[in-house]
């Protein structure tokens, strides 16, 4: 009987055949157990200096595509041009706001469903959720974060770290959101993530419409976009993680914070949590 070190050893992220999640439920391992001790993406120390000021900027300012960060980073006495700025971003996950010719394309033979929220009052818990995906810097690589939201709420009802912009770590974040429940519309943007078969079938079996940004159009799903400046400015930018443990004990401490003591203004200075099963069981803490 192999122990939780011995099953974590034994997962090979290098696998040709065997994706990660596969191997984790081969082995009878929770997938983001054997991410708590794996090793962060990296790139050579200069990018992940540079990948730490593109992070910060674009958390600041997401219309700036390649271009403009580029021509912003050389006005910070960085010698970089838009080829390697434009391989970081996509590294990073990031694309600037704005229409952008033959660019960040969907995957062709994935479905894309159209933008249900255009002038929508979302007045409930449970009536919007939507997910998304951020770059978290480190001392010495980075990580991904996926999270789900209710739009109503600001309740973050799961979250999910990867070292890898794969699709599995996105759906094992949805699974267990819809643990708790459902919502009527599920909003996602067009990456090959939310469009996936894998993604798309747990919301196709229970009914939920789909909904997803149009491309170029990160403020569709504008309260994903809001709780990561929030998560960046009030949590990550305060700390410096060396190893993905450390990472993920402080992401649990501020997730609690924030759904549970955090007040929000736009919520009647009420938590998240507040908002989403109070308001649900007709109980309005005001």
């Amino acid at each position: 009987m192999l122990t939780l070190d011995g099953k974590r050893a034994s997962v090979d992220p290098g696998h040709p055949s065997i994706s990660i999640r596969q191997q984790c439920e081969l082995l009878g391992l929770n997938r983001s157990s054997f991410y708590y001790v794996a090793s962060p993406a990296t790139e050579t120390a200069e990018n992940l200096e540079i990948m730490r000021l593109i992070d910060r900027q674009y958390t600041r300012a997401p219309f700036y595509g390649s271009r403009r960060m580029t021509a912003w980073l050389r006005r910070k006495d960085h010698c970089v041009n838009r080829k390697r700025i434009g391989r970081l971003m996509r590294l990073m996950g990031l694309e600037g706001v704005g229409p952008k010719p033959g660019t960040s394309r969907p995957c062709p033979e994935h479905e894309i469903y159209p933008y249900l929220l255009r002038n929508a009052s979302i007045v409930r818990p449970n009536q919007v959720w939507s997910t998304d995906i951020t770059y978290l810097p480190m001392s010495s690589g980075f990580m991904y974060l996926a999270a789900v939201i209710d739009w109503h709420s600001r309740f973050i009802l799961s979250w999910e770290l990867s070292n890898t912009l794969d699709a599995e770590f996105c759906v094992v974040a949805l699974n267990r959101a819809l643990q708790q429940g459902a919502p009527e519309i599920f909003n996602t943007d067009q990456g090959c993530q939310f469009t996936s078969k894998a993604f798309l079938a747990p919301l196709k079996e229970r009914e939920i419409r789909i909904s997803m940004d149009g491309r170029g159009r990160a403020l569709d799903n504008i309260f994903v976009e809001r709780f990561w400046r929030t998560l960046k400015y009030e949590w990550l930018y305060l700390n410096e993680y060396e190893q993905v443990r450390e990472l993920h004990c402080g992401l649990q401490e501020y997730m609690a914070f924030y759904n549970d003591d955090r007040l929000h203004s736009s919520l009647n200075y009420r938590t998240p949590r507040e908002a989403h099963f109070l308001s649900r069981e007709g109980s309005m803490v005001v």
